[in-house]
């Protein structure tokens, strides 16, 4: 069975892993059937910030309004079985920990949770306050993955967008996609 992949992405400042994400979810098109997109209007406009344009309306994905309630990852019985968040703002962070499912995003969150299918988190403020750290800790326990944009360099990364792979291919690899990646010892 191939996945059914939902991508939100937030007005958290990080655009680039958002770009490199789809990206890397063109490359991996074997590997899914349908992919769901769900941008905030803040997100737009901080993609539009720091990239500089408004290439994602051209990924070949589904996109939705953050209110529409009649996406098929609104509901469980879509069999969408990852969720990836990035990057996610601490208010997301916060409404998904406490159940508040007030737009499509934290909906369709809290379907992945209560079906007990992959949340993954890719919180990107810094420093994290304690009502950060609970709600990280809330929504670990109830089955979500916290993997912060803390990226890595022993792959040496040349480029911005080399670096923000070494997270965004950690956040596929949690998701259980079979990826290309640089391995520590090989």
């Amino acid at each position: 069975m191939k996945n059914k992949i939902v991508v939100a992405i937030t007005g958290a400042s990080g655009s680039v892993y958002a770009k490199v994400l789809l990206d890397k979810l063109m490359q991996l098109k074997d590997q899914w059937e349908e992919v769901g997109v769900v941008m905030s209007a803040n997100a737009k406009e901080v993609w539009h910030t720091e990239l500089g344009n408004d290439y994602y309306k051209d990924y070949p994905v589904r996109y939705f309004e953050k209110t529409d309630f009649s996406a098929p990852f609104a509901s469980g019985s879509a069999k969408f079985n990852i969720m990836i968040v990035a990057p996610c703002s601490m208010g997301t962070l916060g409404r998904i920990a406490n159940g508040i499912s007030d737009d499509l995003i934290t909906r369709a969150a809290d379907v992945i949770l209560k079906e007990r299918r992959r949340l993954l988190l890719m919180v990107r403020d810094t420093p994290y306050n304690l009502i950060h750290i609970k709600n990280m800790e809330t929504v670990t326990l109830a089955g979500g993955v916290i993997c912060p944009a803390t990226p890595s360099f022993y792959s040496l990364p040349k480029t911005i967008e080399d670096v923000a792979a070494t997270v965004v291919d950690r956040l596929l690899d949690l998701a259980g996609l079979d990826i290309s990646s640089y391995r520590w010892g090989k």
